[in-house]
């Protein structure tokens, strides 16, 4: 399978404290390996550093100690091999979708028949079809988070990174989000890092789950998902599903009552 590995190695994170205030130990040492092709969900309570370690991967934030690496290649700031995707709706306003789509291609100088072949593959495979001319201000959240899939996808990242993506979706959007993603993945095999809080969308997409203990966070399990592929939502009724599910569930309540009473 092609792809780079991805290697996190002793990377912490510590915020410098305002005024008199202590510095903030966001992140324990943390060491993480991600194969080539490989769906990891990271799953944890608010405050955990989850999203804070994808920031670093992406280049968008330094690490206090530690490295991460692709390929033995070190990370020291944004680039193309990471496509990433957050929470917030992230658009451009002053785009359509289709130029949404093309701004990574148009930054990376490809002609412009090239651009517009990309972004027509990628506004059909995340059912944007007839949306191509729609100002993001005219989509709704789920559709403005399919526009900021495609973005990503349309510059062919090493690495797919995803901070919440569906997490201010209403339940049915974010279902019907998950199968797509998760379509796309079974057919491209595209190596994913997914943060999410929720148990059930980081068993039913991921290969493997990594749970984060609560602030300062650390890696304190993690677990080979035994689902078959392709999935579908049926699986969220199967036992090895519920079976998974509690003892996620165990897991992150403990560091949920750790933060709470912290």
């Amino acid at each position: 399978m092609s792809g780079k590995t991805l290697r996190i190695a002793g990377v912490t994170r510590t915020f410098a404290g305002q005024g008199r205030a202590k510095p903030t130990l966001a992140l324990q040492p943390t060491d993480l390996t991600v194969a080539p092709g490989e769906f990891v969900a990271i799953l944890g309570p608010s405050g955990c550093g989850k999203s804070t370690l994808l920031r670093i991967v992406a280049g968008l934030d330094t690490p206090t100690a530690g490295s991460v690496t692709l390929d033995g290649m070190t990370v020291a700031g944004p680039g193309p091999d990471r496509g990433m995707v957050f929470q917030s709706y992230t658009l451009f306003p002053w785009l359509t979708v289709a130029q949404n789509i093309r701004f990574g291609l148009q930054e990376r100088g490809l002609p412009e028949a090239e651009q517009h072949a990309i972004a027509e593959k990628f506004i059909a495979r995340t059912g944007l079809k007839g949306f191509e001319n729609h100002w993001p201000r005219q989509l709704s959240g789920g559709m403005q988070q399919r526009c900021a899939l495609a973005r990503a996808l349309a510059n062919d990242p090493e690495i797919l990174l995803l901070d919440e993506p569906f997490g201010a979706l209403d339940h049915q959007t974010r279902e019907l989000m998950q199968e797509l993603l998760l379509e796309i993945w079974e057919a491209d095999r595209k190596t994913v890092l997914f943060v999410t809080h929720d148990i059930d969308e980081a068993i039913f997409l991921a290969n493997r789950v990594v749970v984060m203990s609560a602030r300062p966070g650390r890696i304190k399990a993690e677990v080979t998902v035994p689902l078959p592929h392709p999935r579908d939502w049926t699986m969220k009724t199967t036992p090895d599903f519920a079976a998974l599910k509690a003892w996620l569930m165990g897991e992150i309540r403990e560091e949920v009552r750790k933060a709470a009473a912290a």
